[in-house]
């Protein structure tokens, strides 16, 4: 990377879906976790999803390209 990517993602998560049919689910925080939140990506399709106050871990199932600060994952493999 050419560019800062602390300063370009901050706490934002970019997911690109490798596959058609990738699930993006947010989880909640606090004393219980639950499901917030699900999207349903098709292939070739991007969400930029962000950390907040309610949202403190995303679950992806399918094929997907996943980036933020920390570097470059796959899931699905």
């Amino acid at each position: 990377m050419d560019w800062d990517a602390e300063k370009v993602f901050g706490d934002f998560v970019l997911i690109k879906a490798e596959e058609n049919g990738v699930n993006i689910i947010g989880l909640t925080r606090g004393k219980d976790t639950k499901f917030h939140h699900t999207e349903k990506l098709d292939k070739g399709e991007v969400l930029i999803a962000q950390f907040t106050d309610n949202t403190s871990a995303i679950k992806i199932r399918g094929k997907a390209k996943i980036v933020c600060r920390h570097g470059e994952v796959y899931s699905g493999e």
